[in-house]
């Protein structure tokens, strides 16, 4: 069902739209080196291929899975035999691009860059993150998007009625609500879509009429599958990124979705909860410190339960984190904290900070004039306690939310009367 030319392509309107690039492109038949960076199923591969089929352009098939450097000076030799025989340019076609090793890419680039070849890629992975700068400076970056579900159902109604390349001999009908089931599975992918309905199909009896009657019921089975996740892969990053983010902004249903939709898919549950014990601490904060007590404690309870009672703590210090109050004043403090002792790594401690343990140290100051605040009536005495030259530096600046408020007061009370002293 793979399409044969521009006009049975589906999807992807934001680059073959009126005016687009690919349609400028395409329509000026221009060779330009481009990398189609997109999620399976949406049509990198047939595109390469129709890209190739529009501009009159010699074709070069590799997988970066088998192909190696031997098969792209290969494919270098090819494009020039081309060229030099028929004054035709070629486009090399390199499929899962982003397993390119670096001295892989480093061979090709010199050839993309004269013009010897011009590359396809597809690549399932960001290239910004795969790819070589150099390499990827001499390449467009075309961003392919999964496809609707209307794109998916027009997918499923075509090899439905195709005879000749799709299941139309088979004479199915598919009801209403299975193609609507059908294409929610596929996720937006259009490999998806079809495999799931060629097994529905075929799986499918006949009724007396001949007729292959499929309905939601029957496709139930068939669509017992995990979501698209690469627990290596940018989509394990953008799931753990809009958990955390949902943590961070107080929402309590999104985190909870999110964190289920990693664990359907596989997700190590322990590198879930580290998550947590991170925002306990860089976004809750000392606004709330049970925060950190409860994703602790949830790491310990999934530990000791496992699957699938363990989540259950997860998912209770998923919700407090969210509704919990946010502070992210002491992460701030101590990323300033590092910046100024990165700058200032020499500074001397006060002597009267200095430890003393023995009577020439003592004799030289070291320890003189410390003052032992459990000596005073309030347990505090204002005291220096930074270099002279630092004495003004201020890391911690506390929020007025949740526990933090009720020291914010007492802190800025204190500062003002070391100043004072100083």
């Amino acid at each position: 069902m793979r399409p044969r030319c521009l006009e049975e392509f589906v999807g992807q309107r934001h680059l073959l739209g009126e005016g687009k690039i690919l349609h400028r492109l395409l329509h000026r038949a221009l060779f330009q080196s481009l990398i189609l960076w997109g999620p399976p199923g949406c049509g990198k591969t047939t595109l390469a291929h129709l890209i190739a089929r529009h501009t009159e352009g010699h074709l070069i098939a590799l997988s970066a899975v088998t192909a190696g450097t031997k098969e792209i000076r290969e494919a270098v030799e090819e494009a020039r035999h081309v060229w030099a025989s028929v004054r035709k340019r070629s486009w090399l076609f390199m499929d899962e691009m982003h397993r390119l090793n670096k001295a892989q890419q480093d061979v090709l680039l010199p050839h993309v860059e004269k013009g010897t070849l011009y590359l396809l890629g597809a690549t399932t992975e960001n290239p910004s993150f795969e790819m070589t700068r150099p390499l990827l400076s001499r390449c467009h970056v075309l961003v392919l998007e999964p496809l609707s579900e209307d794109d998916l159902a027009h997918v499923v109604v075509r090899a439905l009625s195709d005879s000749e390349r799709g299941l139309g001999l088979l004479r199915p009908v598919l009801s209403e609500e299975a193609l609507k089931l059908l294409v929610q599975a596929a996720g937006g992918d259009a490999r998806v879509a079809l495999n799931l309905l060629e097994t529905a199909v075929l799986s499918t009896p006949p009724h007396a009429d001949g007729v292959r009657r499929v309905e939601a019921s029957m496709l139930l089975d068939v669509m017992e599958r995990p979501g698209h996740y690469d627990k290596n892969g940018e989509e394990h990053y953008n799931l753990i990124s809009a958990f955390h983010k949902s943590l961070r902004g107080g929402d309590p249903d999104a985190a909870l979705y999110w964190m289920t939709r990693m664990l359907q898919a596989g997700e190590d549950p322990l590198y879930i909860a580290r998550r947590l014990v991170v925002a306990a601490s860089e976004d809750v904060g000392l606004a709330d410190p049970f925060a950190l007590v409860l994703t602790m404690n949830a790491v310990r309870a999934y530990e000791f339960l496992g699957s699938p009672e363990g989540e259950l703590h997860l998912a209770q210090a998923a919700v407090y984190v969210s509704l919990a109050p946010k502070s992210n004043s002491v992460y701030k403090a101590l990323k300033s904290a590092r910046e100024l002792a990165r700058k200032t790594p020499y500074d001397p401690v006060p002597l009267h900070l200095r430890n003393a343990p023995t009577a020439l140290l003592k004799e030289l100051g070291y320890g003189k004039a410390y003052r032992y605040p459990h000596d005073d009536p309030q347990g505090w005495v204002p005291e220096v306690y930074v270099p002279e030259t630092l004495k003004d530096a201020v890391f911690y600046e506390p929020s007025v939310r949740g526990w933090e408020g009720k020291w914010k007061e007492t802190l800025e009370r204190r500062r003002a009367l070391v100043k004072k002293k100083s």
